[in-house]
């Protein structure tokens, strides 16, 4: 296995496509791909060509899920190569950009801005952005659906597809099956337990997005939790994120982010005891500041999935989109939030 680093301005730091290869059967494939913007394309030819390969030699592409930054060039390569493109069945009608889905995504977001209380001059910040950036999602790829459990055979690897939802509803992990990564690419490893690749599902440096990045996830926030709690009970020795540089106690880092959600969640009752009731918008004004681009439906949309979440613990009330406090005193201790 190898990792080749490419170009983000937008979302969270340089992605990683890793390219897992068996020259002996000329089997060569890449978990996930990057945007598809000249720049990133240049990154993943030239990556390619040093190890001499280029997108003709690309025999399967397994996307972890459908956002830009991870399925861009997935189309591009197809085309060039004929390659299986993989991703989750819940993602698949817009990582093919399938019209109806394009357009139930667009009206969930225009909903979702009006009820979380988004003002319309940041609505037309967001839309701008989106506009300028309507080339980054690159050429559709006709894709093959895979569900949780799926066993795939590709570049001379065995993945198991572990359904990891929250940060997007189709995201999977794909845990390696026999030889770690670490045991294939460094020798003998210190620990023969299972790697996965796990995109956005654990960061080493931000926490994902949960609420904005993808609308159409039911109970967003429990949904995130429990596919952490998922991660964390496989116990990986170490997992290769979509973003930055691996994780070696990937265990830890799931544990960081629950925690850092739980804190999230104290800081937004605390909002809602100085200023309820308050709508998301107001919510993530308080925690995040001024917002543009991307972090216009994002900011508001991680407000929304602790609120949320906070609605069906019975904490909170919501009338007209604004969230109020049941009872000002309650106790953290009382919601059924993760710990250790």
């Amino acid at each position: 296995m190898d990792r080749i680093s490419l170009g983000n301005d937008e979302f969270e730091g340089r992605n990683n496509a890793y390219v897992l290869a068996d020259d002996a059967r000329d089997e060569l494939a890449l978990v996930d791909t990057g945007i598809a913007t000249d720049g990133v394309r240049s990154d993943l030819r030239a990556g390619l060509a040093e190890r001499g390969y280029e997108f003709a030699d690309v025999d399967d592409v397994v996307l972890t899920h459908y956002h830009v930054d991870h399925a861009g060039l997935a189309g591009e390569i197809q085309a060039e190569s004929g390659a299986t493109v993989y991703v989750h069945g819940a993602d698949l009608p817009l990582v093919e950009r399938d019209p109806g889905a394009v357009a139930a995504a667009d009206e969930r977001r225009q909903t979702m801005l009006d009820e979380w209380g988004v003002p319309a001059d940041a609505q037309a910040d967001l839309f701008a952005f989106l506009d300028a950036a309507s080339g980054i999602e690159g050429t559709p790829p006709e894709a093959t659906p895979i569900e949780d459990g799926t066993v795939l055979e590709v570049g001379g690897w065995t993945l198991e597809t572990v359904h990891t939802p929250g940060h997007a509803a189709g995201h999977c992990c794909f845990e390696t099956i026999g030889a770690s990564v670490t045991q294939r690419t460094e020798g003998e490893a210190v620990s023969d337990g299972p790697e996965a690749f796990v995109g956005d599902a654990v960061l080493p440096v931000y926490t994902p997005n949960v609420g904005g990045a993808d609308l159409r996830v039911d109970r967003p926030l429990e949904t995130y939790r429990e596919s952490l709690e998922r991660i964390a009970d496989r116990d990986y020795d170490r997992v290769w994120p979509g973003h930055r540089d691996p994780i070696a106690d990937p265990t830890a880092r799931a544990r960081d982010i629950l925690d850092h959600h739980r804190d999230r969640t104290a800081a937004i009752l605390e909002v809602l005891r100085e200023r309820g009731p308050v709508d998301p918008w107001a919510v993530s004004q308080r925690l995040f500041g001024d917002l543009e681009g991307i972090h216009v439906v994002h900011g508001p949309g991680e407000a929304y999935a602790h609120l949320d979440q906070l609605r069906h613990d019975g904490v909170v009330t919501v009338e007209n989109g604004r969230y109020r406090l049941e009872e000002p005193d309650v106790d953290l201790a009382g919601i059924d939030l993760p710990t250790e």
